[in-house]
């Protein structure tokens, strides 16, 4: 009988036991950082929020859900996505619908800390998105964003599979994941120095670098995934899978 996801991980991380999550989550290393940024009178935006899917993964560490759900941290979490879903998110204090892309419905200047977790990958328009960032954070807010690395070789393959046929394989590949949860992705402004140059242009000091996850695209299989645990152990910093950009709103 094949092995669980969550087995194959606590094989090849043994620190997994503890906690529920490995050495290189970069979940824990992208919400830990937000967390960092949050106070009881935080004004917090989550773009692209959708629906908190993540609440229905069967095991999911205790931990890394705490880190995710900042209701209750910060005086405000509002939520803005293309899609109705999110009114189901139990993270936010408040929902808004995006009507158009171009103007998101948010006030000018309202956020401290802005996240957009994995949503960057399937933005058309880069720059207007960032602008968008710009307008609403309030100058000496933050933005915070986790994004494929365009060079890794997950992304690669997903830019040669057709998007109409990537929710069906990558919830194959990955057991927790569904369909419906899986979007078109674009990769405009995934690489370090475009997110870097990207950050900068909008008018946020950046920081951006990027860090390897463990294989969880690989978990169909114990041989390949732990082949998988080798190659990232040693993966130059150019190909690691996941981007992680921060940036300092400019202005007084």
């Amino acid at each position: 009988m094949a092995e669980s996801k969550d087995i194959m991980k606590t094989r090849a991380y043994p620190e997994n036991d503890f906690g529920g999550f490995t050495r290189c989550d970069s979940t824990v290393a992208f919400y830990t950082r937000i967390n960092a940024l949050v106070g009881p009178g935080t004004d917090v935006l989550d773009v692209g929020c959708g629906r908190g899917a993540y609440f229905e993964v069967d095991g999911e560490s205790p931990h890394r859900i705490a880190l995710r759900n900042l209701k209750g941290r910060a005086r405000h979490v509002l939520g803005i996505d293309v899609d109705t879903a999110g009114e189901g998110n139990a993270c936010l204090d408040e929902f808004r619908m995006i009507e158009n892309v171009d103007r998101w419905p948010v006030e000018d200047a309202s956020v401290d800390v802005l996240m957009s977790d994995f949503v960057m990958e399937h933005v058309d328009d880069p720059a207007a998105f960032l602008s968008e960032a710009a307008r609403v954070v309030r100058p000496g807010g933050a933005i915070c964003l986790r994004t494929p690395n365009r060079w890794s070789y997950i992304a690669i393959a997903a830019s040669i599979i057709p998007n109409r046929a990537h929710g069906a394989v990558t919830s194959r590949v990955q057991q927790h994941r569904e369909e419906e949860d899986v979007f078109p992705v674009r990769y405009r402004c995934n690489s370090r120095r475009a997110l870097r140059k990207a950050l900068n242009l909008a008018g946020f000091d950046p920081a951006v670098w990027t860090m390897e996850a463990e294989p969880a695209y690989l978990s169909f299989s114990w041989p390949v995934y732990r082949c998988g645990t080798l190659i990232h152990a040693v993966m130059p910093s150019l190909f690691r899978s996941t981007l992680l950009g921060f940036g300092r709103r400019r202005g007084s």
